[in-house]
């Protein structure tokens, strides 16, 4: 079996390939930018983490050294945030990436682009993706690129994007780009691609396109999607709905961030149908059906297999290097509010309740106030709190919680740590701590304020984080619900 490096780790993508390539055998060494990041594996002895950034790539060589890597793939991009220069700085990135690999003994690199059908006018994502392409292209290691349009899989952008605006609005008003054709491809098949074309020498050096059975126009999308959930919905196209428009429109209504909407957006003004058809030769396959698809992806959500989502990558811009260093939550500089609830319920039934916060469970007590800091949140640009959890009852390192990250999830002792990703003039910790001893339940809310600004923050909002965060612990702690 094959040594592989895997870029991208912790993304939709990313996280589903590793444990893919686990499976059929191989030797994973995953890249992840945060220390403490979490796979849960039958196979642990087959994955070996290499931190890092490939923005810095001195550091992941050094931990490279010694290994024989037959193959890397990259998929990173950084459509989790706004950037200025978008494809200056995918070109930056790639660069460096194929510099590395070009160092190691790889033999391969595959990268997953997305499908352009006329290179002349493009949007800013597309443009990045084929400024990598280039990249990857004009290196000394032989490249396969998969070009893929809309990927249909539980907790992928695009899926929950569907699902959002299908289940929320029984009339959309929709630009124009809804008669711009894609070709929906399930992430089932996705992986089948990533995997196959490993390693393989009919694959070496060229380019594929890759797509479900049949093209369709993103309105045909959105009321298929409609009919297999038994949904009636009326979309109406209007030509007055700019891009960016649109990109604020869905980041109301959906749970996805306003930047990965923005690129989306962008991109679903030009049609990504399968032209290259080239793959069908060397990989015959008969691929998913968008209904099927669908029925894939609600499976493993009615049965709470979410392996991974859109949301899982760490907001590197606030976490940086090692998680441990957010695990003890710091002291000096710190604003707190302390809560000592002594638990009337069972002890495992307390766990089970604070290992339940967020998503659809809600925080237990004035969800309306935590429903409108998380609009507020989307409004400045931020995550929101509708951007939900990967699993219902199960935590692990890495897990958003609405607007939160897990940084530490012990069952054992009974002690969870959500770190804030929301936009705030400072840093916020959530913490909780089940005493068995005592019976009793520490939640303490912590935040180091940035400035002035940050302390202003605190103490006008004190009285309302007060009752909040008061009524909060005792309705975990005290209420039957």
């Amino acid at each position: 079996m094959a040594k592989i490096l895997v870029t991208g780790a912790t993304g939709f993508i990313g996280k589903r390939l590793v444990y893919h390539l686990l499976e059929e055998g191989h030797d994973v060494f995953a890249l992840v930018r945060v220390k403490g990041t979490e796979f849960r594996t039958k196979e642990p002895s087959r994955l070996k983490l290499i931190y890092g950034d490939i923005r810095c790539p001195d550091e992941v060589e050094l931990q490279l050294r010694g290994i024989e890597i037959d193959a890397a793939y990259y998929l990173v991009h950084s459509m989790g945030s706004v950037v200025q220069n978008l494809i200056e700085a995918e070109i930056d990135v790639a660069k460096k990436f194929v510099s590395l690999i070009e160092k190691t003994s790889a033999k391969q690199i595959i990268f997953l682009s997305g499908i352009i059908e006329d290179e002349s006018s493009l949007s800013p994502h597309l443009s990045s993706r084929l400024a990598v392409e280039k990249v990857i292209r004009s290196g000394q290691v032989p490249f396969t690129i998969l070009r893929a349009s809309i990927i249909i899989g539980s907790g992928s952008a695009s899926f929950e994007i569907i699902r959002d605006l299908c289940e929320k609005l029984s009339v959309m008003i929709a630009p124009q780009w809804v008669r711009s054709y894609c070709q929906p491809i399930a992430i089932r098949d996705v992986l089948f691609y990533l995997t196959n074309v490993l390693l393989l020498d009919k694959a070496y050096n060229r380019v594929f396109d890759i797509g479900g059975p049949e093209p369709m126009t993103f309105k045909e999308v959105l009321l298929r999607y409609a009919a297999y959930r038994k949904l009636k919905r009326f979309i109406i196209d209007v030509p007055v709905l700019t891009p960016r428009l649109s990109s604020y429109w869905l980041v109301l209504i959906t749970s996805v961030r306003f930047s990965i909407c923005s690129y989306l957006v962008e991109s679903m003004k030009h049609s990504t149908r399968k032209l290259n058809k080239a793959i069908d030769d060397i990989l015959p396959r008969s691929c998913l059906t968008y209904e099927e698809a669908l029925q894939l992806a609600f499976q493993k959500i009615a049965q709470n297999e979410v392996v991974s989502t859109w949301m899982d990558p760490w907001n590197v811009d606030k976490i940086q290097g090692d998680v441990q260093n957010y695990i003890d939550v710091p002291v000096e500089g710190c604003l707190k509010d302390r809560q000592e609830v002594k638990a009337l319920i069972p002890l495992d039934a307390l766990q089970k309740r604070v290992w339940g916060l967020g998503g659809d469970q809600g925080w237990y007590s004035m969800n309306w106030a935590w429903g409108l800091r998380g609009l507020i949140d989307k409004l400045i640009g931020g995550s929101g709190l509708n951007r939900g959890r990967r699993h219902p009852t199960q935590l692990q390192v890495g897990d958003s919680v609405d607007f939160w990250r897990v940084i530490l999830a012990d069952e054992e002792r009974g002690h969870l740590i959500l770190y804030a990703e929301m936009k705030l003039p400072g840093e916020s910790w959530l913490e909780f701590e089940i005493d068995r001893t005592q019976g009793i339940l520490r939640q303490t809310a912590t935040f180091r304020p940035k400035g002035v600004w940050g302390r202003v923050y605190w103490y006008f909002l004190f009285p309302i984080h007060w009752v909040i965060f008061r009524n909060m612990a005792r309705s975990i702690s005290q209420k039957t619900l």
